[in-house]
């Protein structure tokens, strides 16, 4: 089966059925399957008059949209390829990079996106024609509109719509859908060719972990290019006959993050995607509005949100037991602070699906706590990208872990050697299963290293317990190496410290069989001014000033080292000495990525007098001199 087939059959089952959801003119309009599939036809056959060839590739750089997926589905349909782009990318290298590598003759790009093209256009050799889906002031050489390429698809159907129906039919489920282009965490971007095949196989199979129900919704918060949102959100919609609502764009970024909560309230979404950084923007969003009602409010919150915990367990043993005993205090947190919390998330949210990347455990405990449990899986663009989840019905989830394999992937745990592992045994995590991509788009040697006998290398650590639930600990192959030799993973350590700690906004641990492992540190500006400036009575041009920043640092390191670090962690893969950075991690300085993922060798460039200090014998004063001038540098900027 393709997608294409999936879509087809879909509309003949559900074809009166809402598909798409957009606001505009103040409200979200409805398109149905019937109605999507007739823009879909029509675009399709554009794209055929535009003389567009099997096999083209074809670049999509927009927010999510109605016409992201009615663009990407009629490219589909004659039988091209889509290059789906991030907007979040700013960089004129990146764009070039993928749109130059894939070769694309052809890109459908977003008004608020068409800025970025204009600076690239004439240094891309291959390109022939620009569809803009918005109005601007004035088109420029090879820039037509979407209207344009509708009204060509609309005369090209009167003279010859058996043509668009041969094409349909000569798809194979071996054919290209996507050159998806990875993040780029340690090298240039790979692109990731995934097939019809891999698709509608992954969608199947991610259907043995969670059903949505008909007619059910969903506000696609996510990137639509996003490996995530694209199949676990658009198509397993498609797949079980739901809704899709895109979100509000705004003029900015910032904009578009503001519009989401008032989305919210107006789709009243029934099962959300989610990724750590929104889930973690989720949270300090709720706190704050608790915050607001007092500081007695507060403190009652947190108590019974603690007593909440205990009553949960890891979930699937949720009030079994002794845990019993606090059922009605559970019901009083509920009365008194849930139901609120989840009107406003539309008061018909069910459970969000995260993935995307590591999510700490206490976040998880919070949203089970308050009547919106987080269900974490684990996933790859490679592998489509779902491989792993937990189920929010039945009741087969443990927090803390990706949760249960879907049925139809095979999964095992090796060692450095190529072992197969027993049962908690930590190595790499590789996959055998239809969803596997057919490989890197140009680049050989990284499909034989990734593909060795069908076998997907997915290059993160981690292990299986007795009760058949992964554990994703971290990247296999940027492990920390002690001394000693012994390796361990960072993002579990560096994931709890940024999210337990007021004054820590971002961290990186180092170690490459060094003396210590050494932490380079963004603090939280926000944060510290305010205490600094409830707490002291000092100019922020005296030294004590600075000093006081850094010892707050610390101070909140520490606590961490003795609480739940300790819990957790082996103390000597904790950091010995800390080392403030010059400037926040970003994607300015790329040393953050499209989906907010740290680039490890990229921040070890881009900060290596810092890291070099960190080994120096004056680095163990916290008060150094690179400590003092970083500090001044990002309190002041």
């Amino acid at each position: 089966m393709t997608i294409i087939d999936m879509f087809e059959d879909r509309v003949s089952k559900y074809g009166d059925f809402v598909l798409l959801q957009e606001k505009k003119d103040n409200a979200y309009q409805d398109t149905t399957y019937k109605e999507t599939r007739e823009k879909v036809r029509r675009f399709a056959a554009g794209l055929l008059s535009l003389r567009v060839k099997e096999g083209d590739r074809i670049g999509l750089l927009s927010e999510g949209r109605n016409d992201w997926l009615i663009s990407e589905l009629a490219i589909l349909y004659v039988r091209a390829v889509n290059v789906p782009v991030s907007y979040k990318l700013e960089a004129e290298a990146d764009l070039k990079f993928r749109l130059e590598h894939s070769g694309v003759r052809f890109l459908i790009v977003s008004g608020t996106q068409l800025h970025k093209i204009r600076k690239i256009a004439g240094r891309l050799p291959s390109l022939e024609f620009v569809i803009v889906l918005d109005e601007p002031d004035a088109y420029l050489e090879k820039e037509i509109s979407k209207d344009t390429v509708y009204n060509m698809g609309d005369d090209f159907l009167m003279k010859d719509s058996l043509l668009l129906d041969v094409l349909r039919g000569r798809i194979q489920p071996d054919d290209i859908v996507n050159i998806a282009y990875t993040s780029g965490t340690s090298a240039d971007p790979k692109g990731v060719m995934l097939t019809h095949r891999n698709y509608v196989a992954n969608v199947q199979q991610a259907s043995t972990l969670t059903h949505i129900e008909e007619k059910s919704r969903t506000l696609a918060i996510l990137p639509w290019d996003h490996a995530f949102a694209h199949t676990a959100c658009l198509y397993a919609f498609i797949y079980f006959g739901g809704i899709i609502a895109s979100t509000q764009v705004g003029a900015t970024s910032m904009e578009s993050l503001r519009n989401i909560p008032k989305n919210i309230q107006e789709v009243k979404p029934n099962i959300m995607m989610c990724v750590p950084a929104l889930a973690k923007s989720f949270r300090k969003n709720i706190e704050s509005e608790i915050r607001k009602k007092g500081r007695f409010v507060f403190r009652l919150f947190r108590t019974f949100l603690h007593i909440v915990y205990v009553y949960n367990g890891i979930g699937y043993n949720q009030g079994k037991g002794f845990r019993m005993l606090l059922k009605p205090l559970v019901a009083i947190f509920n009365l008194i602070f849930c139901k609120k919390i989840c009107n406003s998330f539309g008061g018909e949210l069910h459970f969000f699906i995260g993935g995307g990347a590591l999510l700490d455990i206490e976040l998880q405990r919070f949203f089970y706590a308050i009547g919106l449990p987080l269900m974490q899986g684990y996933g790859l663009t490679e592998a489509s990208p779902i491989i792993s989840s937990n189920i929010f019905k039945p009741k087969k989830h443990k927090l803390g872990s990706s949760g249960l394999v879907a049925k139809g992937i095979e999964l095992v745990i090796l060692d450095e050697e190529g072992t197969v592992l027993p049962a908690t045994g930590r190595g790499e995590i590789v996959i055998r299963g239809e969803n596997v991509m057919k490989g890197y788009w140009k680049n050989e040697k990284a499909t034989e290293a990734a593909l060795i006998d069908g076998w997907l290398h997915t290059g993160d650590l981690g292990y299986m317990d007795e009760d058949g639930f992964l554990y994703v600990l971290g990247r296999f192959k940027s492990l920390l190496i002690n001394s000693d030799g012994e390796k361990y993973s960072p993002e579990g350590i560096e994931e709890a410290i940024v999210e337990n700690s007021f004054y820590i906004e971002q961290c990186m641990l180092h170690n490459n069989q060094d003396p210590y492992t050494m932490m380079l540190v963004v603090p939280n500006k926000r944060a510290i001014i305010n205490t600094l400036s409830r707490k002291f009575k000092v100019k922020p041009e005296k030294d004590v000033y600075y000093q006081e920043a850094i010892r707050l640092i610390y101070d909140s390191l520490d606590q961490l080292k003795k609480g739940i670090l300790a819990e957790q962690f082996p103390a000597r893969w904790l950091p010995s000495v800390l080392v403030i950075a010059h400037e926040p991690f970003s994607d300015c300085n790329e040393c953050i990525n499209s989906t907010m993922k740290m680039v490890r060798d990229k921040i070890v460039t881009h900060y290596r007098e810092e890291m070099a200090y960190a080994y120096e014998p004056e680095a163990k004063n916290m008060f150094n001199e690179m400590n003092m001038e970083n500090m001044r540098k990002i309190l002041t900027m």
